[in-house]
């Protein structure tokens, strides 16, 4: 197993954001994630990249405890993320983003890094604004940099999250393709969106949260299916 995520538990204050959640994910395998806002997504993202401590459970990335590993060594050992919101280092260019990435995130020499940058931007699309400040990129061109720059520290796990919101209909199918091609690569996806149509055109497995605990698991068609989680996304077309 890649990721083995078992009993975590984490709460600020009275409310619960991980009620012992279990969660794994096998090499080159593509999971989703969805529930309401305040199930405890994003915070389940920032517990495996270190950002927050569990209270009790353990995360085992490729069967090494991560216990008091910080953010930059998960990074190191393979796990990368992207955030809701973009946030490029807006007056460097898109190929110096990437170079951040591969230098620091992966220790790679600027050499090494500058090669597989260019190999990152053409494959995302984004090789003809290689030279532009990130500032300045359209909010497609804002999330696939966000991807390429996780790409860049060469990860063997890229968490996504809700990568496709913001985005019109075309935008969204062209995204989809590019994830679509990552997981050819061989990284493993874990998935968080709203974007329901957009996430079982990918994912393998489909898991669903609410109040920090999961409460369906399984093939995605079937999980969609699911009385208890057509409750919790009434109004939300999948």
């Amino acid at each position: 197993m890649l990721l083995d995520v078992a009993g975590l538990k984490k709460s600020f204050g009275s409310i619960i954001v991980a009620d012992d959640l279990d969660l794994s994910i096998a090499p080159s395998e593509a999971v989703g994630i969805i529930g309401p806002n305040g199930a405890g997504k994003t915070t389940l993202f920032n517990l495996i990249g270190g950002g927050l401590a569990p209270a009790a459970g353990h995360i085992r990335f490729e069967g090494r405890d991560l216990a008091g590993v910080p953010p930059q060594g998960r990074c190191r050992a393979g796990i990368a993320r992207t955030h809701q919101i973009p946030l490029p280092f807006e007056k460097l260019t898109v190929f110096e983003n990437l170079l951040v990435g591969a230098v620091y995130g992966r220790q790679k020499s600027e050499r090494e890094a500058a090669q597989s940058c260019g190999e990152i931007l053409d494959r995302l699309g984004l090789l003809k604004r290689a030279n532009v400040p990130a500032g300045s990129l359209t909010l497609l061109e804002r999330k696939r940099l966000e991807m390429a720059r996780a790409l860049a520290t060469a990860p063997r796990l890229l968490l996504l999250d809700e990568i496709a919101g913001g985005l019109t209909e075309a935008e969204c199918g062209e995204l989809v393709a590019t994830i679509r091609d990552i997981r050819k690569t061989g990284v493993a996806i874990l998935w968080i969106e709203h974007v329901v149509h957009a996430l079982l055109a990918v994912i393998d497995r489909l898991v669903v949260l609410n109040f920090g605990r999961k409460i369906a698991e399984g093939l995605p068609r079937e999980v969609m299916a699911r009385p208890d989680v057509h409750q919790i996304y009434i109004g939300i077309e999948a």
